[in-house]
C-alpha cells in the first residue's frame, strides 16, 4: 500500500511515494550549503579582485577616492587588507560567518563615507552588498558559535561547516 501525504508515520512507503521527511531535510540542507558556498565564493572573489586589489596596488581609481576622504593612503591600504582578508575568509568554512559579519561592518563604514564624503553618489553599492553578506552570516551562524571551541582547541567546533 502506498503512503499518502496524510498517512500516519508508521505506514509503509513505496518507492513511488513521497520521500521520507529526513531525506527531504537532508536534501534541503545540502542545497542550502551549496547555495551558501557558491555565494561565499562569488562574494569572496569580488572582495579580493574587484575591491581589495585596486587599493593594494594603488590603482588611480582607488587613490582618487581615498585622497578625497582625507585620511591618507595608509587608510586605503588598511581597507584593502581588510577586504582581502574578509574575501579569503568567506571561503574558509569556520571563518565564513565571522567574515560576513566583519564585511557587513566594513560596508556600513563605506556607506557612511559615501553619504558624508561623496554626497551619496554610490551609497547603494555597500547596501546591496550587505544583503548577501547577511544571508551568509545567518546561514553560517553555526560557525560563529563553534569558533570559540575551535580557538580553545577542545574540538567542540569541529562540526562547523
Amino acid at each position: 500500500m502506498n503512503q499518502s501525504p496524510g498517512a500516519p508515520s508508521g505506514s509503509p512507503a513505496s518507492a513511488s511515494g513521497p520521500a521520507p521527511v529526513p531525506a527531504r531535510a537532508a536534501r534541503h540542507d545540502r542545497v542550502k550549503h551549496i547555495s551558501l558556498l557558491a555565494l561565499q565564493v562569488i562574494l569572496g572573489l569580488f572582495f579580493v579582485i574587484a575591491s581589495a586589489v585596486p587599493k593594494l596596488i594603488a590603482h588611480s581609481s582607488a587613490v582618487e577616492g581615498f585622497e578625497e576622504i582625507g585620511f591618507g593612503m595608509w587608510f586605503m591600504y588598511l581597507i584593502g587588507v581588510l577586504e582581502l582578508a574578509g574575501g579569503i575568509a568567506l571561503a574558509t568554512p569556520w571563518l565564513s560567518g565571522l567574515s560576513a559579519l566583519s564585511l557587513i561592518g566594513l560596508m556600513i563604514g563605506a556607506f557612511v563615507m559615501q553619504l558624508t564624503v561623496f554626497d551619496g553618489e554610490y551609497a547603494a553599492t555597500p547596501l546591496l552588498l550587505i544583503v548577501p553578506l547577511a544571508l551568509i552570516a545567518w546561514g553560517r551562524r553555526d560557525t560563529l558559535t563553534a569558533l570559540p571551541g575551535l580557538l580553545r582547541g577542545n574540538g567542540r567546533g569541529a562540526t562547523a561547516s
